[in-house]
């Protein structure tokens, strides 16, 4: 991990050294995230599900899937399934992973590629490691986030992007000690390919042993960090911060009064080893959430209607080649 990379990263665009006085975002919380199991039986770590909502928003949920090694026979993935109300972001860090969908979209994601599947008013999915994995075994890890849709775009069509690892946007800290994947929205200017229907930030940050990450902050999103391996801090008060916890930052997103507290944020990592960090942020909705199961609305009305559309077939149907 990870398998998008640089030799050396000076050769690439930086990111503005934080300038004497530019507040720092404080962090508010550092939680472990609980550990279980999804889809077939692959283990995943919650990483949002120590939270409060109201600091999480416009995100509803995000699972670290692995990091395990599989012997043979062993690989995991999810059946069909439904969605509604929300997309979902599946970034492969190492591994393989087939996706289909009964909108047409689909394909096969491995090492630094990204899925991103805008549920909206219904679709059937199902992700799964090709035959061949299954056979053989390999290394499989990742991310799924989902992200909250407003309700005005809750219904709109289904869409599927492939977004290859090598279309990511590569980025340097300031000094050259960490590197940056940028894969949706937008940081100091840089633009990630992700095309959002919220509008939000997220990036994959390796900093080096020592290192120090500090990146400029949209004033009105929220700020979260997730530690995928490695140790280090969070924040200008240097708060401990290991693989498997998840930062929340004070912010916008977290008090409206707090709109002022834009600034940036800090990642440093540990003396003797690299930190490998997932960092997001969006826009809240501010919009009341109805979340059971495969279906993210507004009200429990709405999710009933959900069901409802899904049992009667409503939500699309699975290929025939695939049935």
């Amino acid at each position: 991990m990870p398998a998008v990379t640089v030799e050396n990263p000076l050769t690439l665009p930086r990111l503005p050294e934080a300038q004497a006085g530019t507040p720092g975002r404080k962090v508010l919380a550092v939680e472990t995230a609980p550990s279980g199991f999804e889809g077939e039986g692959f283990p995943v770590r919650r990483a949002l599900a120590a939270i409060k909502p109201e600091y999480l928003d416009p995100f509803v949920m995000m699972d670290q899937m692995g990091e395990v090694d599989y012997a043979a026979g062993e690989p995991k993935g999810t059946p069909w399934h439904p969605h509604r109300g929300f997309e979902t972001v599946t970034y492969m860090i190492d591994g393989v992973m087939e996706h289909l969908d009964s909108n047409g979209g689909g394909g096969t994601i491995t090492n630094g590629d990204t899925q991103w599947m805008t549920a909206g008013a219904g679709i059937l999915h199902k992700e799964a490691p090709p035959e061949w994995l299954v056979q053989q075994g390999g290394l499989f890890h990742g991310i799924q986030l989902w992200v909250n849709l407003p309700g005005a775009k809750k219904m709109i069509a289904p869409q599927y992007q492939d977004i290859g690892g090598s279309s990511v946007v590569l980025l340097s800290s300031h000094d050259g000690g960490a590197l940056v994947r940028l894969i949706a929205g937008d940081l100091a200017g840089h633009v990630g390919p992700g095309s959002t229907q919220t509008p939000i930030t997220l990036l994959h940050a390796t900093v080096s042993p020592g290192a120090r990450l500090v990146m400029p902050w949209r004033q009105d999103f929220n700020a979260l960090a997730y530690a995928l391996s490695g140790r280090g801090t969070v924040g200008t008060e240097r708060r401990p911060l290991s693989g498997g916890q998840l930062a929340v930052f004070e912010g916008f997103g977290n008090r409206p009064g707090l709109a002022t507290q834009a600034g940036s944020i800090t990642i440093t990592a540990a003396a003797k080893e690299p930190l490998e960090v997932i960092v997001l942020g969006g826009e809240p909705i501010g919009e009341p959430v109805a979340h059971y199961g495969p279906f993210v609305m507004n009200t429990k009305a709405e999710l009933v209607q959900a069901f409802e559309d899904f049992q009667a077939g409503r939500l699309g149907s699975i290929p025939a080649q695939h049935a």
